[in-house]
């Protein structure tokens, strides 16, 4: 065998193999929820603060909201980021467990703990 047909081999073996690895193994996991819009996320060696994109917590339901939260995000729940932009050196994003269709914005404004605000509204 050549080394071009080594090098392909290798490429495509590599391929497949990224392929057919779960996504899960590289999702960021919650490691505190600090707020009732503010979590810590560890994505291998780092961390770093994420503020829930595009609501607001409802004034007085801040409890109910971090409590919520802390029900539906226990400590090395696997999350799926979807970046929004940052603001005060915070990542903005929606968030979403593993296995759940529905974010945590969405969840909270379900439950009326938090208001869509007007920079995301359509």
């Amino acid at each position: 065998m050549g080394w071009r047909c080594w090098q392909s081999l290798c490429a495509a073996l590599l391929a497949s193999l990224m392929l057919a690895w779960p996504a899960t193994a590289w999702a960021a996991e919650v490691l505190q929820v600090r707020e009732p819009d503010l979590l810590l996320i560890g994505d291998h060696n780092r961390t770093y603060s994420v503020r829930l994109a595009c609501i607001a917590p409802v004034a007085g339901e801040e409890t109910a909201a971090l409590k919520l939260l802390r029900a539906k995000l226990p400590r090395r729940q696997r999350v799926n980021l979807m970046p929004m932009g940052s603001r005060d050196g915070l990542l903005l994003a929606r968030v979403r467990p593993l296995g759940q269709e529905q974010d945590l914005n969405d969840l909270l404004i379900t439950a009326g703990l938090a208001q869509a605000t007007e920079t995301c509204q359509p």
